[in-house]
């Protein structure tokens, strides 16, 4: 079973949150992707893991034909009224429906990680791509990098134990394990930055909807409690409360931009 059943639960329970808030902290990495690439309107573009569609429109307003995918509906129901004139879908990382050679760019924002099997969903990344086409894989930075870890590390804390190589927010940035899994199913890297990433939310309420609309929150209401899971997030968000009132978290994304070799390991 891939990551779709799980995942698709957890992250569309709070899809308006997401929508209006938490989707927004990704910006920075948008935006770098999109200024390397330069995709015009020659390009079909796929957005795996789309979300509420944010990066669609900006990805459509270079002209490129897109198309977003992602595992739950009631984040594509907000991507739809966000970017009427891309095309929308449900559908699994590793088991994309979609002809060889399809797109010209495959794009993958805090997604990849989620896989059931990361190097199952590389691969059929590159199965969509055509020869020579890019990938851009955006995943967090190194934990001592991320502020936000901390918060990240408090959801934990009222969580099960995770069975070994589980999928998670960290677990393609550590050991570089991006960057080999993207070699090993035949991907040339050719860009690789850490991109700051600013999270300015306006006061505590709003970070509160913001924090506990991602998917790890979702799994740890289920497994603790709402009331638990809001106490220990407003806590875990304390020292990071500035003297205006706004909470800010200074992060840092990966973004891993490679290209498709025209002997793309497809197995």
């Amino acid at each position: 079973m891939g990551s779709q059943a799980i995942q698709g639960a957890l992250w569309g329970r709070r899809p308006e949150d997401w929508a209006s808030i938490q989707e927004q902290t990704g910006l920075a990495g948008y935006e770098y992707v999109l200024t390397f690439l330069h995709p015009g309107s020659a390009d079909k573009l796929l957005d795996v893991g789309c979300g509420s569609g944010l990066f669609t429109v900006l990805a459509g307003r270079s002209g490129a034909a897109v198309t977003g995918m992602d595992a739950s509906d009631q984040l594509l129901e907000q991507a739809k009224k966000r970017n009427p004139s891309a095309h929308f879908l449900i559908g699994e990382m590793e088991e994309l429906p979609f002809a060889d050679k399809s797109f010209s760019v495959v794009s993958g924002f805090n997604s990849f990680q989620y896989a059931a099997n990361v190097k199952n969903a590389l691969t059929e990344a590159g199965r969509v791509l055509a020869d020579k086409g890019k990938l851009s894989v955006m995943i967090w930075g190194n934990r001592e990098d991320c502020e936000a870890a901390t918060y990240l590390k408090a959801i934990g804390s009222l969580l099960p134990p995770p069975p070994p190589g589980a999928p998670g927010p960290f677990a393609l940035s550590e050991n570089q394990l991006l960057e080999k899994t993207l070699e090993e199913t035949g991907f040339k890297i050719i860009d690789n930055t850490d991109v700051p990433s600013i999270w300015d939310y306006p006061d505590t309420t709003t970070a509160l909807k913001g924090l506990l609309s991602a998917g790890p929150a979702a799994r740890a209401i289920d497994h603790s409690g709402f009331e638990k899971v809001q106490e220990t997030v407003l806590q875990a968000i304390q020292p990071y409360i500035q003297p205006n009132g706004h909470v800010v978290y200074h992060n840092k994304f990966r973004v891993v931009i490679s290209e498709k070799s025209t002997s793309h390991n497809t197995v």
